[in-house]
């Protein structure tokens, strides 16, 4: 480690990818593999490689070679998603790798506009930028997807399952995250599990519920419709749901919200009927945004590794603005979720 930062002082001195690989303790072609983003990189591995990266000033000599091409690059992430906290995640991830790919980085909402301002507001897009991220809804919008797509312009959506063969896609397995987290609170010995389900315009929101119902049918739990609520995925929309959920005869012992915003939502109702969370209800969450750790007690929830997952996207972007004149590199990659285990769930009360 000392060696490293003495060539780091040496005047005129570059940086090797060989000492980006000392300092995060892997070898030259594992850095070799994050820089050229390739997806046989374990998460965890592929950040500690870009702190290094950042940390030393690296510039491999692909980056280099481009880089005048690189800072007149206009690439834009536009957004409707009604959570800010979710939002924030997926800004810092975008903003951290705009800067250190020299990228222009062009970021708007379209929340005010109907089907027909987001068509045409993606036709002018197409012609001021070379690539799009989108974040969901958006990315599952087959009117503003194709638009772009028929204007040459490369597409990356992110934390939504591909839908078609001509855009690339970042995302994790919500089908399976939500089914393991529904299965940790029947392990704990609850039976009545609520939940709230997520905007139905995201095809994230089914395949979360399609988890949840999975794991119930597999321990032969009966499903109960009364014990499912709409959600919108914003702490107000979450309010009523809960509360109709807690009023219920015989109320449930755990609630699953499908985004942490509900979930603080329902911690919130619950403190206000006089309910103890954990030890009269558990509530858990999904993304593992900042909500989660702003509420007590803390929550369980899904981690959807949101900053790595958009700086991903930009850079599965950048290959395919670079390659335009080729064939476009599309990906499809599914990202590892973590179920992560804080203090807002207990087994049940005996006799609940």
């Amino acid at each position: 480690m000392e060696k490293v930062r003495k060539s780091i002082r040496r005047k005129g001195h570059a940086t090797t990818i060989g000492e980006v690989a000392a300092l995060a303790k892997v070898s030259p072609m594992t850095v070799s593999r994050v820089i050229n983003g390739n997806a046989n990189v374990r998460d965890a591995t592929r950040e500690r490689v870009l702190r290094a990266v950042d940390k030393l000033g690296y510039t491999p000599n692909l980056a280099a070679s481009t880089l005048a091409a690189a800072q007149s690059t206009r690439v834009a992430l536009i957004y409707t998603n009604p959570s800010g906290a979710y939002l924030s995640d997926l800004l810092v991830g975008v903003l951290h790798g705009a800067a250190r790919a020299a990228v222009q980085l062009v970021i708007d909402s379209w929340d005010e506009l109907d089907a027909e301002g987001e068509r045409r507001s993606a036709r002018a897009l197409a012609r001021s930028v070379a690539g799009v991220i989108l974040p969901p809804p958006l990315g599952e919008s087959k009117a503003v997807v194709s638009e772009l797509v028929r204007a040459g312009i490369p597409v990356v959506a992110i934390a939504a399952e591909r839908f078609r063969e001509d855009i690339s896609c970042v995302h994790i397995d919500d089908f399976r995250a939500a089914r393991e987290m529904t299965e940790y609170l029947i392990s704990l010995g609850h039976t009545r599990i609520g939940y709230i389900k997520g905007h139905p315009n995201q095809v994230a929101s089914q395949r979360r519920f399609e988890g949840y119902q999975a794991a119930l049918a597999a321990a032969g739990i009966a499903p109960d419709h009364a014990l499912v609520q709409q959600g919108y995925y914003t702490y107000r929309s979450a309010l009523e749901p809960a509360e109709k959920l807690l009023t219920r005869r015989n109320p449930p012992t755990a609630i699953f919200a499908s985004n942490d915003d509900m979930a603080a939502a329902a911690v919130s109702v619950a403190h206000r009927r006089g309910l103890d969370v954990p030890g009269d209800l558990s509530v858990v969450g999904f993304d593992d945004t900042s909500a989660a750790t702003r509420v007590w007690p803390e929550l369980t929830t899904v981690r959807q590794p949101l900053e790595a997952m958009a700086d991903a996207a930009l850079d599965h972007l950048l290959r395919s603005i670079r390659n335009k004149e080729r064939e476009h590199v599309l990906i499809d990659q599914v990202v590892q979720h973590v179920l992560v285990k804080r203090d807002s769930v207990a087994a049940p009360r005996r006799g609940s």
